[in-house]
């Protein structure tokens, strides 16, 4: 069977990334289409990835500022020859679902969401925090992009979601029905300590950006007086530090080596934002550890009753109304570690095997 996958671009670590890590290792002998490759800039064992790039990546600044090019690449995505192929995978959060196949070849979608800036406009611009001439630019080409969009969804024969969330967009834009399957974390790189070993203070890691709302989550703790340690970087640090009192301690960037660490020796794991999935409060479960997070998007498919808290609004009162409420002390590392494993990298690789094999 000639399988190919594809990703819209390849200049940017996220969980997007994760996946595709996870795909590549489950077909290596697939080649990899995709918009754009940051050779530099990419982790090192890509080089050795059949990596194949369309036009995009030969324009000016597309490496490192790839927005600037976003009505392009319905066409880049076009122009791919994927003849001869039994089954393709897109591994899709922008455009790269709209390739375009043969009648005998099966397309399946993994999609992450659907395009996040074309059907969630506001909420996007808000969040990454886009400027008034980027906006303006952006506008006139939205009402093409949807509909774009939308029939490029038809040439899917499945789509897989990452989370209930992610399943009941694509039933709304695109109409069409989609599979659960969680994306893949490696969970054997964590594991709970002994009671008596978990130190006062919460924990959170990930991309310091706006829609994180780690605002007020250092807002509550302000409040709260209680110690909160802050992992990631990212362009919103600087606001954030100035926000913050002593009780708030930022680490930069923490090391793969490192995060396992300060993810099993905390009280509890914070979640302020919406995300699709999640993968860092998997990463904390696997730690053995609860996790308190918002009650929106994939939150809502990874904790439960017996291995966190959920608050039900993005505000410090209702955080620190969920912290002061949760007894850290009466969670259950195995149970909570137990949890966990159902997201594990093994199973998805068995689910979406099982899923190839029963559509092909």
């Amino acid at each position: 069977m000639r399988l190919a996958l594809v990703h819209d671009w390849l200049n940017q670590i996220g969980g997007a990334e994760d996946v595709l890590e996870t795909l590549v290792r489950m077909f290596p002998e697939a080649p990899l289409y995709t918009s754009l490759y940051w050779r530099e800039g990419m982790p090192d064992h890509w080089r050795e990835w059949d990596i194949r790039t369309g036009f995009i990546d030969k324009l000016p600044l597309a490496r490192r500022k790839q927005q600037l090019y976003l009505p392009l690449y319905p066409f880049a995505f076009e122009q791919f020859d994927l003849r001869g192929y039994d089954v393709v995978v897109s591994n899709k959060s922008g455009f790269c679902h709209g390739i375009i196949t043969q009648p005998e070849t099966v397309h399946i979608c993994y999609c992450l969401t659907p395009t996040r800036y074309v059907w969630r406009y506001h909420q996007y611009a808000e969040q990454e925090q886009l400027g008034r001439l980027t906006k303006l630019g952006l506008a006139p080409f939205l009402t093409f992009l949807r509909q774009w969009d939308r029939l490029a969804a038809d040439r899917v024969d499945h789509f897989v979601a990452i989370s209930e969330v992610v399943r009941r967009r694509i039933a709304k834009v695109y109409r069409r029905e989609a599979v659960i399957i969680h994306p893949p974390v490696d969970t054997q790189r964590f594991a709970p300590v002994e009671p008596h070993q978990v130190e006062d203070y919460y924990f959170f890691v990930g991309r310091l950006v706006p829609y994180r709302r780690l605002d007020v989550l250092i807002e509550a703790f302000n409040a709260l007086g209680r110690p909160l340690v802050i992992a990631g970087s990212g362009r919103d640090r600087e606001r954030l530090e100035a926000l913050a009192k002593p009780n708030v301690t930022f680490l930069g960037r923490v090391s793969d080596e490192e995060l396992p660490r300060w993810l099993a020796h905390c009280r509890a794991f914070l979640w302020p934002g919406e995300e699709d999935f999640g993968i860092a409060p998997v990463q904390a479960m696997a730690a053995g550890r609860p996790v308190i997070a918002y009650a929106a998007g994939g939150a809502l498919d990874i904790v439960t009753p017996r291995t966190g808290a959920f608050f039900h609004e993005q505000t410090a009162e209702a955080i620190q109304a969920a912290v002061l409420g949760f007894d850290t002390a009466t969670a259950d590392p195995a149970h909570i570690r137990a949890h966990a494993e159902q997201f594990d990298t093994a199973v998805f690789e068995r689910k979406l095997n099982d899923f190839i094999e029963e559509k092909c």
